[in-house]
């Protein structure tokens, strides 16, 4: 017997502020309210207490309304914290306990629209007769994406799937979103150091179409389920059904890796680095594709020793597989040939044109960035990604002055963003993992 629950909430019919105009209000409060908190800190230093003591206060009540404004306004608001949340290991410890808290928390949390909403998108998408397809549909969402949010239901031939649906009004606050957040990217940037927020910004404002399209989303899982299907790692959900707004993919059950990041042990938290590292090098190569979202949320552990890969919005299309410039740099790096490292860049375009820079300081730039493929294993921490945050982002030092004459080129933003955000989830699971074993195997240039 088909069975629906069809709850007659009264929730607000707008799950996502659609208005321009509040929307823009609402995030113009968060670099104020940073910027009027730290009056009242210096304020409160000059009446006695503590920097430090100031300092967590304030960030406490920056990393709140950061979730409050993000998660609840959802589109790029909520993307654009989600991917600030990869890099919150690189966040000084006496700073970092409450944006990880609620940056983490953006991962996985935002208000669901009404019942009534989501049957009307599923009837646009799937057709009026959208009930027939499925043998149950759960109407409390299970989760909530940054522009979507996905139910669990059965499938009409029994399976249990994942029904992802989008907001209406995504597109119009995605847009909105980012154009405004782009206007405060240098206030945004003290939120994580040694993150360049502006490009950051500016890459998911080029890609929102490709996201926005739930069939490109579905194209490219099925292009990552026909590379890796059967594979005794990596898990890829099927898709079972899509349109512009709606898609419909197998459900998975497992551990997020949220919560091995809170709670797991350091098995778990070793073998989920291991197999995250061998999901991002290994894919240019097995599926010409690389999976470009990288945060906790699309990432489970399954009792079978897998790793389960969802969300595929965000993908880049490399036909021709991993560029070998990035294996070629990595190894020049690591042998100290600071002269061909140097061409290298400068062939590839990271060489500003009016830049007067040596060899041996941009070495020396890059080596601590190549230091997990120095030893045979090596140890993810935080404490790690914090000095090379600080070592990059100290005015004072060497670093920071070859950094300035360095450039990333517009079709290695992606790359580099992608790279940086799983190697900023490793430093979150405190994993230790013999990376360069994977790097060799599948990263072109680096073993040549």
């Amino acid at each position: 017997m088909t069975e629906f629950r069809d709850s007659s909430d009264d929730r607000a019919e707008a799950a996502m502020p659609r208005r321009t105009a509040a929307r823009t209000a609402r995030l113009a409060s968060l670099p104020l309210g940073i910027a009027g908190r730290a009056v009242g800190g210096w304020g409160r230093r000059l009446t006695g207490q503590s920097a430090e003591e100031v300092n967590a206060a304030l960030s406490a009540k920056a990393a709140e309304q950061l979730f409050e404004v993000l998660g609840t306004l959802k589109g790029g608001a909520m993307k654009f914290g989600q991917a600030l949340s990869v890099f919150e290991a690189a966040v000084p410890d006496e700073l970092a306990a409450p944006y990880r808290d609620a940056l983490t928390r953006l991962q996985a949390a935002a208000p669901p629209m009404s019942t009534k909403q989501t049957h009307r998108v599923l009837a646009e998408q799937l057709g009026r007769s959208w009930k027939q397809r499925f043998s149950s549909f759960t109407d409390e969402p299970a989760a909530a994406a940054s522009i979507g949010q996905v139910h669990r239901a059965v499938w009409h031939d029994g399976r249990e799937v994942a029904v992802k649906v989008q907001y209406p009004g995504a597109d119009e606050a995605l847009r909105s979103d980012l154009r405004q957040l782009q206007r405060f990217s240098r206030l945004f940037q003290a939120l994580v150091p040694g993150t360049d927020v502006k490009p950051l910004l500016a890459e998911l404002a080029a890609r929102m179409d490709e996201e926005l399209d739930y069939r490109t989303e579905a194209d490219n899982q099925r292009g990552f389920a026909k590379a890796f299907a059967g594979d005794d790692q990596v898990l890829v959900p099927r898709v079972v059904a899509s349109a512009p707004k709606v898609v419909v993919t197998e459900w998975v059950n497992g551990t997020p890796f949220a919560e091995i990041i809170r709670t797991g042990t350091q098995a778990q938290r070793n073998e989920a680095g291991r197999l995250l590292a061998e999901f991002h090098y290994s894919s240019p190569a097995r599926a010409q594709l690389l999976h470009s979202d990288p945060h906790p949320g699309n990432f489970m552990l399954l009792d079978d020793g897998r790793i389960c890969v969802i969300d595929f919005g965000a993908v880049a299309h490399l036909p021709e597989g991993a560029p070998p410039a990035l294996g070629l740099m990595m190894r020049y790096a690591l042998d100290g040939r600071s002269a061909e490292l140097l061409d290298v860049l400068r062939t590839e375009g990271f060489v500003r044109p009016d830049s007067e820079v040596e060899a041996e300081d941009v070495y020396s730039y890059l080596l601590p960035l190549v230091a997990p493929l120095t030893e045979e294993r090596f140890h993810f921490t935080r404490r790690w990604a914090q000095k090379q945050a600080l070592r990059m982002g100290d005015l004072r030092s060497e670093d920071f002055r070859t950094g300035r004459s360095l450039n990333l080129p517009p079709h290695w933003l992606l790359i580099h963003r992608v790279t940086a955000g799983a190697i900023g989830i490793l430093c979150q699971l405190d994993a230790e993992l013999a990376l360069r074993s994977i790097v060799e195997r599948w990263q072109p240039g680096f073993a040549s």
